[in-house]
């Protein structure tokens, strides 16, 4: 994994590459940021440079035979661990039940996000998660001897998707490192990681990519016009993955905006509407009826779209980038009805929504009650 195929991020690869050149590799990093923005590449390039033993900040020179193992990601002293499902292989799953899955998944987009991952798994209504055997695992692991005499290092994607007891087991490998060891943590929330975990690691933030670092990326890869690869970068605010998938034909968002719409007007219809009512109850029934995981994306999507009508409210749409594809939708008209006086309430809803459904509530009860408070939310004046 060289660095220069990773999209921007100048500053974090020197600092990284710096630390190895010194000798002054901390033991334990967190690496926060969405995965459109890059951690994982980051994470692969930098344990590349560190166990092939490299120089000049690139992954290249005289250790081919070390840096050729890691075009498959099959390096024996770099180890994975990353959610995972029950169900196939049981009730106690690893990572290394799924590391086939796992080295195809990374290999076709290095910038994929969880809900991809589960997708790759065919996961339709379960939450993947990292479990205690996990740490258990990569303790055993990085306490073994290294295969080339030098430096172990395991990288855990979806850190924040650790279980307490894993956490907890963890924190006593951090604590008390073996030698020659590199724990490198990578979540996108920061506050869902045990606060005694994040004391102990060297943090660093990802920023979202740049638009021309994005755009660049599409023209060259995906083979993009000029003026296509611009509207796709804006569109994307910083993450790469998110551009891709506008890429896509089957993209989700298609769908999302088809239940959003639905939903809205009929909010607006439901203020002493009892047919309306039954109308907002069967859209729970319907949404309830896909995965945990898609119900996520689309309340984050609807939070999304808020936001994009809030910024055409006060920005007079210099800010927005949505461009509803839906007939007889207009963003301007809606716009006026999200405002100062009621986002904060109806994004403190959409957050307990997702909140509740990461905990397996009843969705159907999650999504009514969210949809009877939106309608009283929508009517609120200025």
């Amino acid at each position: 994994m060289l660095f220069s195929n990773i999209l921007g991020l100048e500053h974090i690869k020197k600092h990284l590459t710096g630390t190895a050149d010194r000798g002054r590799i901390p033991h334990a990093q967190l690496f926060i940021g969405e995965t459109g923005y890059g951690t994982l590449p980051m994470a692969i390039a930098y344990a590349q440079y560190v166990l092939c033993k490299n120089q000049n900040g690139e992954n290249t020179g005289e250790n081919a035979s070390c840096n050729t193992k890691f075009t498959n990601f099959t390096h024996p002293d770099l180890h994975f661990a990353y959610p995972v499902i029950t169900g196939k292989v049981g009730t106690k799953p690893k990572s290394t039940d799924f590391i086939e899955e796992w080295r195809s998944f990374i290999s076709n987009n290095l910038y994929g996000s969880l809900y991809e991952w589960y997708q790759h798994l065919g996961v339709k209504n379960q939450q993947g998660e990292i479990r205690v055997q996990e740490a258990a695992d990569t303790l055993k692991k990085l306490s073994l001897k290294s295969y080339e005499g030098g430096f172990k290092v395991s990288i855990i994607w979806g850190a924040d998707k650790m279980n307490t007891e894993c956490a907890n087991k963890l924190l006593k490998l951090i604590e008390e490192p073996p030698n020659k060891t590199l724990l490198i943590l990578i979540a996108e929330n920061e506050e869902d990681i045990l606060q005694t975990i994040r004391s102990r690691c060297q943090v660093l933030h990802f920023p979202p990519l740049g638009e021309k670092v994005i755009a660049d990326a599409l023209e060259n890869k995906k083979g993009c016009t000029q003026a296509e690869a611009l509207k796709l970068a804006h569109r994307a605010q910083g993450n790469y993955n998110t551009a891709l998938q506008f890429l896509d034909e089957d993209n989700a968002d298609d769908i999302y905006e088809e239940w959003f719409i639905a939903w809205v007007r009929t909010a607006f219809k439901a203020k002493g509407n009892k047919a309306s009512i039954r109308e907002l109850i069967s859209w729970s029934e319907e949404i309830a009826g896909v995965g945990r995981e898609s119900q996520k994306r689309f309340l984050l999507y609807c939070q999304n779209f808020f936001r994009q009508a809030l910024m055409q409210n006060y920005t007079q749409g210099k800010l927005v980038y949505f461009e509803p594809a839906t007939k007889g939708f207009q963003l301007e008209k809606f716009a006026p009805f999200v405002h100062g006086n009621n986002i904060i309430e109806i994004t403190e809803e959409l957050e307990k929504a997702i909140y509740h459904i990461e905990r397996n509530v009843n969705a159907k009860i999650v999504l009514t009650d969210l949809s009877i408070k939106l309608t009283r939310l929508l009517h609120k004046k200025a």
